[in-house]
């Protein structure tokens, strides 16, 4: 009986220390979250530029890190090529590939007919700074540079412009 007790005073504490633990590193994350200044980056296009967040300062951006391989960021992105036709010269649309090569961000960029900018994040340096832990996720960042939503998985259209007008200065048209 009292080797039963012990060992259930061992879970508990052992699933203490876990909850603390858990709770201790959320609170010590330095990812940037919605109400911060959205961290800024230069990375690769596709097309071989040199393109920083900061660039676009004054526009609206919606920043989208994916996976070519990923089931959800293949069901999204013909949501996020529709939204581009219709809406990409009143916000911009950065999809950051997160960490493999160049030419299957192509391959994927041609399959779906995408005209969007594709930013190469060979090594996946912004995943930290964001807090990104899986793809889809998206960032929704106003005018001012500031995150102002964050959405973990796939979108709509639909989704993405009702997300933009909350937060945009001017509504899209």
């Amino acid at each position: 009986m009292a080797r039963k007790l012990v060992r259930i005073l061992i879970i508990v504490a052992i699933g203490a220390a876990f909850a603390v633990m858990a709770i201790n590193l959320g609170k010590n994350s330095t990812a940037a979250k919605a109400g911060d200044p959205a961290p800024d980056f230069t990375l690769e296009s596709v097309s071989g530029e040199q393109v920083s967040l900061s660039d676009y300062r004054g526009e609206f951006v919606i920043l989208n890190f994916f996976a070519s391989w990923c089931p959800p960021c293949r069901e999204e992105a013909p949501e996020l090529q529709a939204f581009e036709e219709e809406y990409g010269d009143q916000a911009k649309l950065l999809i950051l590939s997160r960490a493999e090569p160049k030419i299957n961000v192509v391959e994927f960029i041609e399959e779906f007919n995408s005209t969007s900018t594709y930013l190469l994040d060979y090594n996946d340096s912004m995943a930290n700074p964001y807090g990104v832990i899986g793809q889809p996720e998206t960032f929704f960042i106003d005018e001012n540079g500031i995150i102002q939503f964050h959405y973990i998985g796939p979108m709509t259209k639909e989704f993405i412009v009702e997300t933009v007008n909350k937060y945009k200065k001017e509504p899209l048209k």
